[in-house]
């Protein structure tokens, strides 16, 4: 089996052609715990797949180092547009895929007959917390809530983008440990299907830094929905404006929260190698 790794700010993926491939259903989360495995896979943060759809040009699905399989992935999506417009399998450089958090549109900067830039019609951020969803009775949106997890009281923004979010502003971002408070938020008991944990240093109100503990992967370098999640959740604290420059690890992420209430996300794609899997090692 062909495959191609890609990363987005280093939020890198196992992307399969699977228009050719046809994986098997039934494998494909273990699939994903073998092959993303940094010491006995291929390593990557998410296995995806490039699959037929009946209400976009394309479908996208993504299974986390875990097995289990997110609705969305920002850095992940525009990894996806790179992909089947270089391959030619997409000649417009717009381009729409479904994934589990609906259909999005995505307007493709070319240079060379090379994506360089993506740029992506996110939809609109869901800020009610039983469809985000959070367990309680408390108020939509959720801004400044407070929550208690390992033995501290944290102030929570929430935030679905597709997938949860729970985004905390911090003093200092590279000192906070994030591995440490991002397991125990991921698997609060107030989040029924976990959550992505963002914690945000507000640099101006213009730009913030962020590291990020997801859902199923861990620290990872980036995360395109995070980022979206973070800019909506300090426009709503009014930390920023409704435009900022997210800085991860990986690079920087530019969004926009625009006055129809859409949510637009600027950033690269990169195609490191490609490679050949053995199924037979494997199936």
């Amino acid at each position: 089996m062909k495959f191609t790794k890609m990363q987005g700010l280093g939020n890198d993926f196992i992307v399969v052609n699977n228009l050719e491939e046809k994986l098997p259903e039934d494998r494909l989360p273990e699939l994903a715990r073998k092959w993303c495995d940094r010491h006995f896979g291929v390593g990557a943060d998410g296995l995806m797949l490039v699959d037929p759809s009946k209400t976009a040009n394309f479908r996208m699905r993504i299974f986390n180092p875990d097995g289990s399989e997110p609705q969305m992935c920002g850095n992940g999506i525009r990894c996806f547009a790179k992909y089947v417009y270089d391959r030619r399998l997409h000649a417009d450089p717009f381009v729409k895929v479904e994934t589990l958090a609906g259909v999005l549109g995505l307007k493709l900067t070319v240079n060379n007959k090379k994506v360089e830039q993506v740029r992506v019609d996110m939809g609109e951020p869901i800020l009610d917390r039983k469809l985000i969803p959070m367990r309680g009775e408390g108020p939509s949106p959720v801004i400044n809530e407070k929550l208690q997890a390992a033995g501290r009281k944290f102030d929570i923004t929430c935030v679905s983008m597709g997938n949860p979010h729970c985004v905390i502003f911090v003093e200092n971002v590279d000192a906070f440990p994030v591995e440490k408070i991002g397991p125990e938020i991921e698997n609060h008991k107030t989040f029924p299907q976990r959550t992505n944990v963002e914690f945000i240093e507000p640099l101006s109100r213009e730009a913030l830094k962020m590291r990020v503990w997801e859902r199923g992967a861990g620290i990872t370098l980036a995360c395109g929905t995070g980022a979206c999640a973070a800019a909506v959740a300090a426009a709503l604290t009014n930390r920023t404006g409704r435009s900022v420059t997210v800085k991860l690890p990986g690079g920087d992420l530019f969004i926009e929260w625009t006055g129809d209430n859409r949510i637009y996300m600027t950033g690269p794609a990169e195609e490191a190698y490609e490679g050949e899997i053995d199924l037979q090692e494997v199936l």
